[in-house]
């Protein structure tokens, strides 16, 4: 099992398409997190606001999209902030 995990890890493709240069880490982590957060934190919004209604995945994919679009940005903006104010908070090795 850990040799196929470390196969799939070390491959240089990804679902057959190869991988992104290392250099795009620093675009694709705030863009998989934003994805991430922005999903929960709508649904649990649009679940609080509306109930489990017929018009439920409407609202909340249309609540999705906006957030998105507000939380890529800032993520973006605020990533490079919270690492340096976390250098000063936490102790390196």
């Amino acid at each position: 099992m850990e040799a196929k995990y470390m196969q799939l890890h070390t491959s240089n493709t990804i679902f057959g398409l190869p991988k992104l240069p290392a250099r795009y880490a620093s675009l694709v982590m705030p863009f998989l997190l934003s994805i991430l957060m922005t999903c929960v934190v709508s649904a649990i919004s649009t679940l609080r606001s509306l109930g489990w209604s017929p018009s439920f995945i409407h609202v909340w994919l249309g609540a999705w999209g906006i957030s998105w679009l507000f939380a890529f940005p800032t993520l973006l903006i605020a990533l490079p902030v919270v690492r340096k104010l976390t250098g000063y908070l936490v102790r390196s090795v």
